[in-house]
């Protein structure tokens, strides 16, 4: 479904660290199942067509679209390019970024040997079954009169349309999880900042299927809201379960240097960036927040009442990680396991939450209010409200709760102008960036068409 709204930047996309939920779902890459290969969604009467076709119950065209617009289908040749080959060098990575599994792992679906059937191939990338799961026990029956979804679920069909199982599924490469993780040793060899949000860039990615009342029936509701929020959640749960996993949680006598602050060191020594928000003091290592910010105003949204207690904990983290007189001697490891309990608390209860335009403006608020308090003083931080102001803004167009084409018009106007003040992650000025917010509470605040 297209955007009402301008698309969000075009970031580089990192792929990235996620880890599990309460779930018991089998992600793609550590199925039993045989993987059979992406040729075998390719014909024209499957998934193959040229376009989408009428009176049937799925596109036909989701492998063409994959193909031709989705970058998940390149992501095997990017190993093959320059920098991927400058990487590998610099890792020492003799057999090439394209053999490593630690690249392969993320960059194509690469199940082991003996799981990839005869027609799977590397070099498809991340393609059909590393998203829809190993499909040897369900191709042949999914088409089959009277084949219900759930039946293919069980046959170890993975079920996107959840979205705690969407996003663990795509924070599981966009954000990494205990088998797949981008280190800062990697960062520094020349891969990119990792950056993602997961409404933002399902609708980019672009979709190959469409939400109607036949996929309502066969799936349920779909809330891109909800799925937002819950994307929030489950990235600011696996940063703070990898900052507990000593195996990804340190790098030697340091911890690790990914799952903080990139713009807190890597800027010239004659620029002072410091910024009083977290009340840490200066010289101190800061964690990536960002998706925490986002999961603060979440909560003041959708949980008035623990919303005091909740943005307590996140403070108390940041004190304890900075080593700030504030923690009082407090361990930021176990600190950072009772705020991942509490959020895989929210996380449940996002799954049953009703996002209405006034919860969807509420949140909007509270981002706003953010900025005023100037807590989006980091880029990272800037660019999660951006995508987050982007996609509820764009949920309340659909709904017209936006003030019909007058409101969008300038809502995109005001998305334009915080969309130039991000443009140079380098050169990001704070300032400019909490000044485009402004106004945009009266923009959001209720209309009629």
């Amino acid at each position: 479904m297209k955007r009402m709204l301008s698309a969000c930047l075009m970031l580089v996309c990192g792929l990235v660290l996620a880890a599990s939920s309460s779930t018991t779902q089998v992600l793609p890459n550590a199925s039993p199942h045989q993987s059979v290969g992406t040729v075998n969604c390719a014909s024209s009467t499957c998934h193959g067509a040229v376009a989408p076709w009428t009176g049937s119950n799925v596109q036909q065209n989701e492998y063409t679209t994959w193909l031709r617009l989705d970058k998940h289908a390149k992501a095997y040749a990017v190993l093959l390019n320059a920098q991927s080959r400058s990487i590998a060098a610099k890792l020492g990575l003799k057999q090439g970024a394209e053999n490593a599994q630690e690249c392969l792992d993320c960059h194509a679906h690469n199940p082991p040997p003996a799981l990839r059937g005869e027609r799977h191939m590397l070099s498809d990338g991340v393609g059909c079954e590393a998203c829809h799961g190993p499909a040897d026990k369900w191709i042949r029956s999914h088409t089959a009169p009277g084949a219900t979804h759930a039946d293919n679920v069980a046959k170890g069909m993975y079920p996107t349309e959840k979205p705690v199982e969407q996003a663990r599924l795509c924070l599981s490469c966009h954000v990494g999880d205990s088998s797949r993780f981008v280190s800062h040793r990697l960062m520094g060899a020349g891969h990119p900042r990792l950056s993602f949000e997961l409404d933002t860039f399902s609708q980019l990615a672009p979709a190959h299927y469409k939400i109607d009342d036949d996929w309502r029936q066969r799936k349920g509701d779909y809330d891109s809201v909800r799925l937002w929020a819950i994307g929030q959640a489950l990235a600011s749960r696996n940063q703070l379960d990898a900052l507990t996993d000593p195996k990804r949680g340190r790098d030697g006598l340091f911890p690790e240097l990914a799952l903080f602050d990139c713009h807190a060191c890597h800027h010239p020594m004659s620029e002072k960036k410091w910024s009083p928000r977290l009340g840490v003091g200066p010289g101190r290592m800061r964690l990536n927040d960002s998706n925490l910010l986002m999961l603060r105003a979440i909560v003041r949204a959708t949980d008035p009442a623990g919303a005091n207690a909740f943005s307590d904990q996140v403070s108390q983290l940041h004190h304890a990680v900075a080593g700030s007189t504030a923690a009082r001697g407090a361990d930021p490891l176990a600190l950072a396991a009772t705020l991942s309990a509490t959020i895989q608390r929210v996380i449940v209860k996002l799954e049953q939450q009703r996002f209405t335009p006034a919860v969807q403006r509420a949140v909007l608020l509270g981002l706003i209010d953010e900025a005023r308090r100037q807590q989006f003083s980091d880029y990272a931080g800037a660019e999660q409200a951006y995508m987050a102001i982007s996609s509820l803004s764009s949920s309340l167009a659909k709904q017209g709760a936006l003030g019909g084409a007058a409101g969008v018009a300038e809502m995109n106007r005001k998305l334009a102008t915080l969309r130039v003040s991000l443009a140079n992650e380098d050169a990001f000025k704070p300032d400019v960036f909490a000044n485009g917010l402004q106004g945009l509470s009266r923009t959001i605040s209720p209309k009629s068409n």
